[in-house]
């Protein structure tokens, strides 16, 4: 099996770029159809998330509850959604005979694949992103009489509003804050998981308590947020800066510490 740990991508992958060449081909007529999306690691971002919840026309508590599990990151201590592997067979339980189930909804890493991409931090920081191939034996689509350059790829998998979004949560996961602040409570821990992944739960925060009378947010945005799930995960990157970070995207009715209470008004639910 490769290496995939950040440091073993790092040191043994050959880097590849926008315009690099590779071939690969899969489709239901290969041996190996499937057998990829057995017994796998799949992190969910929050756009992940909304994604597949939407796709499965599920209600996002629903879709956590049944499809995911949760885990600290060993860094900020924060939730990580992962995908959850049927407990028997160990297969995504989103995948049927014919392919996956949520195909048009399917997440980033099963798009990205068989490429990985890496951006590497610190003293590795210059060598800026680069793309790698994931060559797993199990997988016979490699090498397959069908070439592609890594951009025609990207764009044959429409990853360009996952990129997009990703990119705010990288930003928002970036800030220097995280490194000066305490650990988050319980109460923010909860706030921060259904702010960015329970955004149904967070619609009803938002729509449903006093949230709007503690806090002013233009109609034409409050319209947005109420039908538009991806207008509702912007805000909540909005919210949580403010309520964390104190940074002045969100503004108040009136001098209080309205995020203290705009918390309460949600345990009160």
């Amino acid at each position: 099996m490769p290496d995939l740990s950040e440091q073993g991508i790092i040191e043994n992958s050959a880097r590849m770029s926008l315009d690099t060449a590779f071939s690969f081909r899969c489709g239901p007529d290969m041996p190996c159809f499937n057998r990829c999306c057995n017994d796998v690691s799949i992190l969910l971002s929050p756009y992940d998330v909304l994604r597949m919840k939407r796709g499965l026309h599920m209600d996002s508590s629903q879709f956590l509850e049944k499809y995911t599990f949760t885990m600290r990151s060993r860094d900020k201590r924060v939730p990580v959604v992962f995908l959850r592997m049927d407990e028997q067979s160990r297969n995504c339980p989103l995948v049927t005979g014919s392919g996956c189930g949520v195909y048009a909804h399917r997440p980033w890493a099963c798009r990205m694949y068989p490429l990985g991409m890496a951006e590497p931090k610190g003293p590795n920081a210059a060598a800026g992103r680069f793309y790698f191939r994931v060559e797993e034996p199990l997988c016979k689509g490699h090498g397959e009489p069908c070439e592609h350059t890594v951009r025609e790829w990207i764009e044959s998998q429409h990853l360009d509003p996952f990129d997009q979004m990703q990119a705010v949560f990288l930003e928002f996961m970036s800030h220097p804050k995280w490194e000066t602040s305490a650990p988050l409570s319980e109460k923010q821990l909860d706030m921060y998981f259904m702010s960015l992944y329970d955004l149904d739960r967070f619609r009803r925060f938002v729509m449903d308590t006093r949230f709007l009378d503690l806090f002013e947010v233009d109609e034409a945005r409050v319209e947005a947020i109420a039908r538009d799930d991806e207008d509702l995960l912007e805000f909540a990157f909005d919210w949580l800066a403010f309520l964390l970070f104190h940074e002045k995207r969100m503004k108040m009715r009136a001098p209080a510490d309205a995020g203290a209470t705009a918390v309460a008004a949600h345990e009160e639910r």
